[in-house]
């Protein structure tokens, strides 16, 4: 299975913590070669009644297939911690 080069951003209209979110990711989509893809939260009802409180949230997994117990990190995070779940998911 091949990985991803996406990295998913689960939000919804108007949310201005993402915006503060994306600076924080935008060093790190660079350096891994990652791409951003943003996601509708409202698009996907399971995935908005996990997450609806908890956006901004980051994910390496497609919101098809994301769970509750996907690895993901919800906002505040760091630089630091993104750069480790990509290290994370590249790891067997």
């Amino acid at each position: 299975m091949s990985k991803s080069n996406n990295l998913y951003l689960l939000t919804t209209l108007g949310c201005s913590l993402c915006n503060k979110a994306k600076q924080q990711l935008w060093p790190v989509l660079s350096g891994q070669h990652l791409t951003l893809v943003e996601v509708e939260l409202t698009d996907y009802p399971d995935l908005l009644a996990l997450f609806a409180t908890q956006i901004p949230v980051i994910t390496l997994s497609p919101p098809e297939q994301m769970t509750a117990i996907s690895k993901q990190l919800s906002w505040p995070f760091t630089q630091a911690q993104v750069h480790q779940l990509v290290i994370e998911s590249e790891a067997p």
